[in-house]
């Protein structure tokens, strides 16, 4: 079984050393996580490459997930096995960040990325095929895909500003109860961005947006992102530094009642969104 906690090798980022990289995997497995998601594209090829020889240590006691941007069957097959060669076989395959239905015709479509990534699960490469992205049309393309296949998970954001778009919210609730009705793991990502960096702000961390790095919220926006009914995980923010704040909001997890949520809908509506 997956833990909820999910370590997101988006904190692998191209200056981070193999030892730094070792110790965040140590501190992730010590702290309980077992499922552990990276991309191909992530550090810019550097993460799958840096969690290659830890992973082979650990293949036994993990979950393990990585992704694919290409849309099209040649090169997401070619993409699959140069993870596969730095991983060794996976457990998830993801097509990942499909942010517009052009995006998801593409990769759904004759001569796709699914096909390829069936392939890949036809041949032994991966146990399951998941799809994910972020975007303010996100859950509404999920919807939609859900209907074209049957994805094993989905990735998307939930949290508190993005709940405060009625949109948004009314189109993911009923991604909630579908993946609840299909029973498809869904992993909720971006639940301690606090907003988009700006131009004037130094960026402290390694994110491309701006987190939340005090505990008493972090364990708010964890609480609320949790509360959700069908999130089965939540990936952790891309930066090393907060993955023990993160772990410790994860262990420490108290539901929010409805009340508590829509409480915290309005406390956050003061923040900006990360999307435009």
């Amino acid at each position: 079984m997956s833990s909820i906690a999910i370590f997101g090798g988006a904190a692998l980022h191209p200056t981070i050393t193999q030892d730094e990289a070792n110790a965040a995997l140590d501190m992730a497995l010590a702290g309980g996580v077992n499922h552990f998601d990276t991309a191909a594209s992530y550090g810019h090829g550097m993460a799958e490459t840096r969690m290659g020889p830890w992973v082979r240590r650990h293949r036994s006691e993990i979950f393990l997930g990585t992704k694919t941007t290409e849309r099209g069957y040649g090169a997401a097959w070619a993409e699959f096995n140069r993870s596969v060669a730095l991983l060794g076989p996976l457990d998830l395959i993801q097509i990942h960040a499909v942010t517009t239905f052009e995006e998801l015709d593409k990769a759904t479509g004759p001569n796709g990325a699914l096909e390829a990534a069936q392939r890949a699960r036809d041949e032994g490469l991966t146990k399951y095929i998941g799809i994910t992205g972020h975007g303010w049309l996100a859950p509404a393309i999920y919807l939609e895909a859900l209907e074209r296949f049957d994805f094993d998970s989905v990735l998307f954001p939930i949290n508190a500003v993005l709940f405060g778009n009625s949109d948004y919210r009314n189109n993911a609730e009923k991604l909630l109860q579908k993946v609840q009705d299909r029973d498809v793991g869904l992993m909720a990502i971006k639940s301690i961005a606090k907003g988009p960096w700006h131009e004037d702000q130094e960026r402290r961390y390694h994110t491309w947006y701006e987190p939340h790095d005090a505990q008493d919220i972090i364990q708010k926006c964890v609480n609320f992102t949790l509360s959700q009914p069908g999130v089965t995980g939540i990936p952790m923010a891309g930066d090393t530094r907060l993955l023990p704040m993160v772990l410790k909001a994860a262990e420490n997890f108290q539901p929010m009642s409805a009340a508590e949520q829509d409480a915290w809908i309005e406390q956050c509506r003061e923040l900006e969104a990360i999307f435009a």
